[in-house]
C-alpha cells in the first residue's frame, strides 16, 4: 500500500515529560489505515522554511473511531522543535503509514507468551503494539527503562499482563537497566524498541536463552520510501534501508554474530 499525503489540522498537543510531547492530529483516510510499527512524515512548515527534510515520527496510536493519529516524540532540533510550536487548529502535512511495523496477527498465530521491551522515547510506537496484541487476544507483560523521568506509562497496565518500569537513577522503579527487569527464557518472542545498545543487549539474551526477538530501529530518514539510501543498515543479508526493508527487523538478521549464545 502506498503512502498517503495530505494536510490535515492538529487536533491537540501536549509536553507530556520534559521535551517529550505528546501531538494528537486528524487522519480521516479509511484506505490508509497504520498498524504498530510504522511511521509517518510530520511537516509543520512551509516548503520554502528549513529544515528542508520532514521529520519520520513513529506512530504511537490510531484511533479509527475518533479518525486521528498521536504522536509521541522528542524535541531535540530544528524540526521537531517547529512540531513542538503547533497548536490545536493548526495545520500540518502528514505522509503515510510508512515502513514494515510489527505483524501483529502472525505475532499472535505463532507466540503466546510475549514481552514487549521498551527504552526512552523508544516507548513510543510500543502503545499501538500493545493495543493491537490486546485486541488479538494476547496481553503482553510490559517492560520499559528510562533516565529519570517516566512518562506514559498509565495507559498500558488495562493492555498489559504485567507492567515493569527501571530508570537508571533510580528515581522511580527499578534502579538499574531494562534489561535487568526480565528473563528472556520466559518469554516466546520479545519485541523491542529503543536505543540501539539496549536492543543489542536485549537481543543478546534473546539469543542465549534461544528466544525470538524483533527490534524497531530508528535512523535518520529523508525520502522515508527507501529512494535515497540515506538510513542504510547492514543486516546479515546485505545493505537494506530502514524505511522500506523496515523498521522492524528479526533481531538476528540486524545483529548477528554478535549476539551469538
Amino acid at each position: 500500500m502506498r503512502a498517503a499525503s495530505c494536510e490535515t489540522v492538529v487536533l491537540g498537543q501536549q509536553e507530556v515529560a520534559e521535551n517529550i510531547m505528546k501531538m494528537r492530529v486528524s487522519w480521516v483516510d479509511e484506505e490508509h489505515a497504520p498498524h504498530a510499527g510504522q511511521f509517518f512524515m510530520l511537516r509543520g512548515w512551509a516548503d520554502d522554511e528549513e529544515p528542508f527534510l520532514s521529520r519520520p515520527i513513529s506512530l504511537h496510536s490510531f484511533d479509527a473511531q475518533q479518525e486521528s493519529l498521536e504522536f509521541l516524540y522528542q524535541v531535540k532540533g530544528e524540526g521537531t522543535e517547529k512540531l513542538s510550536l503547533l497548536e490545536e487548529g493548526d495545520v500540518i502535512r502528514v505522509t503515510g503509514p510508512m515502513g514494515n511495523g510489527f505483524d501483529v496477527q502472525a505475532l499472535t498465530a505463532a507466540y503466546k507468551k510475549i514481552a514487549v521491551v521498551g527504552g526512552g522515547i523508544g516507548t513510543a510506537p510500543l502503545y499501538q503494539l500493545c493495543r493491537e496484541l490486546a485486541a488479538a487476544g494476547t496481553k503482553p507483560d510490559l517492560f520499559c527503562g528510562f533516565r529519570e523521568e517516566v512518562y506514559e506509562m498509565e495507559p498500558y497496565r488495562a493492555l498489559c499482563g504485567l507492567v515493569k518500569v527501571s530508570t537508571d537513577t533510580g528515581a522511580v522503579g527499578f534502579h538499574g537497566f531494562v534489561t535487568d527487569l526480565f528473563d528472556a527464557a520466559d518469554y516466546d518472542v520479545v519485541l523491542v524498541c529503543g536505543p540501539d545498545i539496549m536492543m543489542k543487549n536485549v537481543a543478546a539474551k534473546c539469543a542465549a536463552a534461544r528466544t525470538k526477538c524483533f527490534v524497531s530501529l530508528e535512523k535518520k530518514m529523508a525520502c522515508g520510501i527507501g529512494a535515497c539510501l540515506g538510513c542504510t543498515c547492514h543486516t546479515a543479508g546485505g545493505a537494506k534501508s530502514v524505511c522500506k526493508n523496515g523498521p522492524v527487523f528479526d533481531a538476528a538478521e540486524i545483529y548477528g554474530g554478535e549476539v551469538q549464545a
